[in-house]
């Protein structure tokens, strides 16, 4: 009888909480009917909210809808929401979760997921599918237009979205996790949802949108990052809206695309993949290179790179195939020296140093050759010299020597990466780079899966330059290849 008992008591109380949040666990509840505005209210633009053809359109001045209405007492803790969503070019919005009503202003309390598919000129490159602030996602993975199903997942302490069923952000909040000043309220707890309209000329439509409750005790799905002090640093460069975009990732030795993406969402990457095309490289004919881009499956979170081997490649491939690659890079580590000699500068069997001051002024002329003639966007490994004389790079690179390479990166309009492998260029020269105009990305160049690394090198220089978001270049920006 006894037994019987607990059993009555734990299943009453289970109804009760169930009837208490108004919405079933594990059962879709739809917060928008698809005629009215009914359980939504927006007390400062109402106007600026409408139903038409049963979506739900933001236009208009920049505002915020709550939810208002029964379903679970518009409070919610752990859930899986829904929406279908088509955002105009340059329209910037988002869904809010974990937020509560306020008659003015921007909410305080919450997550906002971002939506945006086209970057404008202001600052925040914070792109459809970001957790705003924490995870900042720097390529849209859809198209202004189009329609596409956006989810929203917390259990315990983990937030997941999803765009058209790809994860792409994967976040566990720590116990006490970092805010900077405004997002100390930036925390999970429970609430309740809002639309959010940036500014006039966003135009965004809803639809379809539920939730399914899931129970308050459930445990965390993922776990946080166990640095703490590195995992404060991200958030502070989400903050800054720095781009913590790598633009040169291989996947080499066994590396799974997957394996790439799951370390990307881990701390809040964007990442290029990039495939080598050259003279003995990974593809060295125009017709591979044609069957290799039909069958690559490219995943709409990532660009897709050439990295140009050699100084052969623009006679090997065909301008029509070169451009179907979002950007295309090159280094200065493989070219012939006056004697006629081609040298690539990583192996030491195959490099003639000589005299030191002699080989970096034919460096330097190379570097000024390929950044002019080829058709690149980013010139990668910048300023890597030989095992032999690196230990004398700040001597060798001398200021005129840095001012002939950034001069001809102004000029032609091609970025320099900053690279996290090699730990150059060195500070002295890209503060010299930042200050002349060049525009920076960064790069692991990883050799495989036990080095993808976390970017270290780059967010030093962020903060030893005084590097801003205005700094950096991206596939998507006006130039895209000179060959165009």
């Amino acid at each position: 009888m006894k037994q019987i008992g607990i059993f009555i008591f734990i299943v009453t109380s289970v109804l009760i909480s169930m009837l208490h949040s108004g919405c079933t666990q594990n059962e879709w509840k739809y917060l928008f009917d698809g005629k009215t505005m009914k359980g939504w209210e927006s007390p400062e633009e109402p106007a600026s909210w409408q139903v038409e053809d049963s979506v739900l359109v933001a236009e208009g001045s920049g505002s915020c809808l709550w939810y208002t209405g029964d379903v679970s007492g518009h409070d919610f803790k752990n859930f899986i929401f829904e929406a279908e969503v088509k955002a105009d070019s340059l329209a910037n919005a988002g869904i809010l979760f974990h937020t509560e009503y306020s008659e003015s202003g921007s909410p305080a309390k919450g997550y906002e997921c971002q939506i945006r598919n086209t970057a404008g000129n202001d600052a925040g490159r914070i792109m459809t599918g970001s957790l705003s602030g924490i995870r900042n996602l720097c390529k849209s993975p859809v198209r202004d237009g189009e329609w596409f199903s956006y989810r929203i997942s917390v259990q315990g302490k983990t937030i997941r979205t999803w765009i058209n069923d790809i994860l792409i952000v994967d976040y566990t909040e720590p116990a006490n996790p970092f805010r900077t000043d405004g997002t100390k309220r930036r925390r999970l707890d429970s609430g309740t949802f809002a639309l959010v309209n940036h500014h006039a000329g966003s135009k965004v439509r809803f639809r379809n949108i539920r939730v399914k409750a899931l129970p308050d005790n459930m445990p965390s799905s993922g776990t946080p990052l166990k640095d703490s002090v590195y995992s404060a640093r991200l958030i502070k460069m989400a903050g800054k809206h720095i781009p913590l975009t790598d633009l040169h990732i291989h996947l080499k030795k066994g590396l799974t695309m997957e394996e790439a993406l799951t370390h990307a969402r881990k701390f809040g990457f964007t990442y290029g993949i990039a495939f080598n095309g050259g003279l003995k490289m990974y593809i060295e004919t125009d017709d591979s290179l044609g069957k290799f881009l039909n069958a690559y499956q490219q995943p709409p979170q990532t660009w897709l790179a050439m990295q140009a081997e050699g100084r052969e490649w623009m006679d090997m491939f065909s301008k029509k195939n070169i451009s179907r690659f979002d950007y295309v890079f090159t280094d200065a580590m493989t070219w012939t020296n006056d004697k006629g000699m081609r040298m690539r500068l990583w192996m030491k069997e195959e490099t003639e140093i000589g005299d030191p001051e002699d080989f970096m002024d034919q460096l330097v002329d190379r570097i000024v050759r390929i950044v002019s003639n080829e058709p690149i966007n980013i010139y990668v490994n910048a300023t890597y010299l030989p095992d032999e004389i690196a230990p004398g790079y700040d001597e060798l690179w001398t200021e005129e020597r840095m001012d002939k390479v950034i001069r001809a990166l102004v000029d032609h309009h091609v970025a320099m990466e900053i690279s996290a492998r090699f730990k150059i260029p060195s500070a002295t020269f890209i503060k010299r780079a930042k200050e002349a105009g060049v525009k920076f990305t960064f790069g692991t160049n990883n050799t495989g899966p036990d080095d993808l690394g976390r970017l270290e090198y780059c967010l030093d220089m962020v903060d030893d330059c005084g590097l801003t978001w205005q700094d950096f270049w991206f596939p998507d920006d006006q130039m895209k290849t000179k060959q165009q």
